[in-house]
């Protein structure tokens, strides 16, 4: 048995698509386990750039089965097109495997997300609007479409209209079209029922079978720690839960088949959308590492905000998903400074100074970064290929941040590519799993 968890250990886009594809080598199943399409991974391979939104990253490894959970939610067309994206550029996708329990975005999911967002006006969480809530929401209120009733057009006919007759009436606020029809619907989504039948299966057996023989999986999240739905940033937060405990609710397996969890951060921190963000970095700096670090959503495109490494937030994660190493992604980007502020902790409104996560959501928008300069190294180190290269400033960065959380980093990326990432401690110091 042997299982290893890939999570994002800020607020997502920290890279964890090029670790899972360096890593989908040394493992027999890659496991999506939750989110939809508002996910973008950004894989280099070779010499070509893949974007993939619903896609695991591991689908460019050959032999290699690829499973989206039971906890992801699947929009049928923007699937079937990442799947004849790929095959058209001759990359096999005969590896996926689709739980037939995974919920399907609707045509009224897409509908009522941008509705609800705009009716937020300066309250906006900032969704991907791709109705990734709504799916959720449907599921959460047993009347969800799953993948399994897309085979049975009866089923799927009364579902549909069961569904629509709650939530007609959301989209009637909104329109000044009518109704969606159910007939209308399901002739819709029968088109890629077809496509995608032969990918469905019955993947949490599948992953109890391939780890009772002894083979290796890797579960990989999308999003990221604080996007978690009960334990994030809330309201400014995802729809599902990205920390490392839903790998398990997100394929059907125990946690005790989980060997070892890696958490993925940048050296320093992205936020999408609206929400609180303590080691946020003043406007002239911030778009110095946007443009240095191309931070722009790959699902959005929007600007992403830029800032410091907050160990604050990484302290969270360490906790919230039982991190048993740290895999610190873009070091690269900080090339450029001659000097690199680090939040350590945060001043709360009442004048304490605290080094843990705020439980109280009003402490944490409030709170003031905390700060420690670390000197910079002032000099490019993407073309570095083994970690004593690195200059000595870069090294003490992260075996600083290591000491600070207690757990060790063993992977450091220095550029886009997969063979730009370094093993400080070698790679049989990376998880068990993965060795």
């Amino acid at each position: 048995m042997s299982g290893a968890v890939v999570v994002g250990a800020q607020w997502g886009d920290e890279g964890k698509g090029k670790i899972v594809d360096l890593l989908a080598e040394r493992f027999e199943i890659i496991a999506r386990y939750q989110g939809g399409n508002n996910a973008g991974h950004t894989v280099v391979h070779g010499d070509e750039t893949f974007k993939f939104h619903l896609l695991p990253s591991g689908i460019l490894e050959p032999d290699k089965i690829c499973i989206l959970g039971n906890g992801v939610v699947i929009d049928p067309e923007v699937l079937c097109g990442e799947i004849d994206g790929l095959e058209a550029r001759g990359r096999s996708t005969s590896g996926l495997r689709i739980s037939m329990n995974a919920h399907v975005i609707m045509p009224w999911h897409r509908l009522i997300d941008q509705q609800s967002e705009i009716s937020l006006g300066p309250l906006q969480i900032g969704t991907t609007r791709r109705g990734i809530g709504p799916a959720y929401a449907d599921k959460a209120s047993r009347i969800g479409i799953r993948v399994q009733d897309l085979f049975d057009l009866s089923i799927l006919q009364k579902k549909v209209a069961a569904a629509l007759a709650v939530r007609n009436r959301e989209i009637l606020r909104g329109r000044d079209q009518g109704p969606l029809y159910p007939n209308a619907v399901v002739e819709e989504i029968a088109v890629y029922a077809e496509r995608l039948k032969p990918y469905a299966a019955d993947t949490s057996l599948l992953i109890d079978q391939a780890l009772k023989a002894g083979k290796r999986v890797l579960f990989e999240g999308a999003q990221g720690t604080l996007l978690d739905l009960d334990n994030g940033t809330y309201p400014f937060v995802t729809s599902s839960n990205p920390i490392a405990g839903g790998a398990c609710t997100g394929t059907g397996i125990g946690p005790t088949r989980i060997d070892s969890v890696l958490g993925i951060a940048k050296a320093y921190l992205t936020r999408v959308g609206a929400g609180p963000f303590p080691s946020e970095a003043d406007e002239e700096r911030s778009a110095k590492i946007r443009d240095i670090g191309a931070e722009f959503g790959t699902t959005t495109g929007r600007e992403r905000r830029c800032g410091w490494l907050d160990l604050v937030g990484l302290r969270y994660a360490v906790r919230l998903n039982g991190l048993t190493e740290l895999v610190l992604t873009k070091l690269d980007v900080l090339s450029e400074f001659d000097s690199i502020p680090v939040c350590v902790a945060y001043k709360l409104p009442d004048g304490t100074v605290t080094e843990e996560f705020p439980a109280h959501q009003s402490d944490f928008h409030h709170a003031e970064p905390v700060w420690e300069e670390l000197p910079g190294w002032g000099s490019d180190i993407s073309d570095v290929t083994d970690w004593s290269q690195l200059p000595q400033a870069a090294r003490d960065y992260v075996e600083w941040v290591a000491n600070q959380l207690g757990i060790p980093v063993t992977l450091v990326g220095v550029g886009v590519r997969r063979d730009q990432v370094l093993a400080p401690h070698g790679m049989d110091a990376v998880a068990r799993s993965v060795r």
